[in-house]
């Protein structure tokens, strides 16, 4: 079987440079746009046996925008990409085919073989790989995590302490010295002292003042990289062969995998040795929850332990590097920020974060454009019928873009570039102070829906607002770019500023209100 894989590959490439170059050459002079089928000509046309290649190769480098400028486009925010060899993949933007794959049909669309596969080796069989009832047990075991208890006394003890005893003084520092710091890095370490803390009860320590650079950190950046790159790989079979010889970015992928691996057993060994030191321990913590679950397989917890340092580091800082970015662009919204921090800062630290109304709609306009997960895909498991009519066959992939969906002009008005936190915001007539306005998880997936909805939101939220609460109250953070450069956007497993944020930190003045 696999003899004949590579018979029909080789076959394939050696007529790939020929078809390749007869059908971009033969759409390289676009005819002029047909007004009246506005789409005709931005969606990719597709051959026999090679479907839509030539335009993936071409736009393989910006996969997401390609895809994302496709589906604004589109009249029902939904079409069908046709990839090499009658493959098939559906990208949308329509809040219904969310809710019908997340939610109403959600017995149909799992993570799938294709997903499962690619990220075996970084993920294994952790919660955001798994269907079915090893998912419902994770999910289930983990949930006890997020209680409002819980949640008090992370935001109270974990974030806090982190807060004030490593990133304050460290900002502090660089606002004396000139430093200029990533912020991105920054607030990746800042996340992961947090998760480790709050999840496995254990404290790596990576925000010291002297910011160590560990073989770890680097070894799990590589290992969301490559994984992720084998998602834009056009013909997949190639990175399985770079595996099999464990040659290039595979057996890069497999040493930084197994660095990743040891760094998460370690943990676990630790936590088993407490377990057995102490009759009772002071506090349960989810890796706690998780060994005393009667689940011994060291592999198993190996993969819940990744998948929840995946969750906890890159998904908030992604978050935040972006909002302090977009922050520093829009000094109105920094002000009003600012202002509402100060009215707040007199509650108890659970209280005041909780009730950040203006700053909560600012980070929801923030992942409106950046969101932490650019998009999720899902495969069906028998045909369907989507609801604008599109045909699903067994085995198609069906993503929702959540970069598109926040950037679509039907569900966020004419306005939808600007960033403008009072679109989340209602005042009753009357009343002064402002009122949520939420969108539902359809419109607004970033936390995805239905029963996979993200357990970890509210406390993401927390985390977040007294990040901003105590860095805006004490500090500017001023990018150091070129007047008019635009950070690039990299859709990962996890979103990321490409390049990092370089910033240097000014103190405000005491008393400070106005920007």
């Amino acid at each position: 079987m696999v003899f004949l894989q590579l018979l029909a590959l080789v076959s394939f490439l050696v007529l790939l440079p020929l078809l390749s170059f007869l059908f971009l050459t033969k759409t390289s002079t676009p005819k002029k746009q047909s007004t009246s089928h506005p789409t005709a000509t931005i969606h990719p046309k597709s051959y026999p046996l090679i479907g839509s290649l030539p335009a993936i190769i071409a736009n393989n480098h910006r996969l997401n925008r390609w895809t994302a400028d496709i589906l604004q486009i589109s009249p029902s925010a939904t079409f069908v990409l046709h990839r090499p060899f009658n493959k098939f993949f559906v990208f949308t933007a329509d809040p219904a085919v969310v809710q019908h794959i997340l939610k109403t049909h959600f017995h149909n669309y799992g993570k799938g073989e294709f997903f499962k596969r690619t990220l075996k080796d970084f993920l294994g069989h952790g919660i955001f790989n798994v269907d079915g009832e090893s998912w419902k047990f994770q999910r289930q075991v983990a949930s006890h995590e997020f209680n409002t208890k819980s949640l008090r006394k992370f935001v109270e003890t974990v974030v806090d302490t982190e807060l004030y005893d490593r990133l304050i003084p460290l900002l502090s520092s660089a606002a004396k010295s000139g430093t200029i710091l990533d912020f991105q890095d920054i607030l990746q370490r800042f996340a992961f002292d947090n998760i480790c803390k709050i999840a496995f009860g254990l404290d790596p320590a990576y925000l010291l003042p002297s910011l160590p650079q560990t073989k770890f950190a680097q070894a799990f950046d590589d290992s969301v990289t490559i994984s992720s790159r084998r998602f834009d790989a056009i013909i997949p079979l190639f990175w399985k062969i770079k595996k099999l010889l464990n040659i290039g970015s595979e057996k890069r992928l497999r040493i930084a995998v197994s660095e990743v691996q040891e760094f998460a057993r370690n943990i676990i060994r630790e936590k088993k040795h407490e377990i057995e030191q102490k009759a009772s321990l002071d506090s349960i913590d989810l890796l706690s929850r998780f060994l005393s679950s009667g689940h011994s397989d060291e592999n198993f917890v190996t993969d819940i332990v990744i998948s929840f340092m995946l969750a906890g580091r890159d998904t908030t800082s992604s978050a935040l590097t972006w909002y302090f970015w977009l922050l520093s662009k829009n000094p109105h919204v920094e002000a009003a920020v600012l202002e509402e921090i100060e009215e707040k800062s007199e509650a108890s630290v659970y209280d005041e974060v909780k009730d950040m109304v203006y700053t909560h709609a600012s980070l929801c306009e923030s992942m409106r454009f950046y969101p932490p997960v650019a998009g999720d895909s899902k495969e069906a498991v028998t045909d369907d019928v989507l609801p604008d009519g599109t045909m699903v066959k067994k085995g198609t992939r069906v993503m929702y873009h959540i970069y598109a969906m926040g950037r679509s002009e039907t569900l966020w008005g004419s306005d939808w570039a600007e960033f403008k936190p009072e679109r989340w915001l209602e005042k009753d007539e009357g009343e002064k102070h402002w009122k949520f306005l939420g969108r539902d998880a359809y419109t607004y997936p970033v936390f995805q829906a239905g029963p996979r909805i993200c357990l970890g939101k509210d406390m993401a939220f927390l985390q977040m607002k007294r990040v901003v609460a105590g860095v805006v109250r004490r500090f500017k953070v001023v990018p150091v770019l070129e007047e008019g450069f635009e950070p690039e956007f990299l859709p990962l497993l996890t979103s990321k500023m490409k390049g990092g944020l370089p910033v240097r930190i000014v103190e405000r003045g005491l008393g400070e209100v106005e920007l």
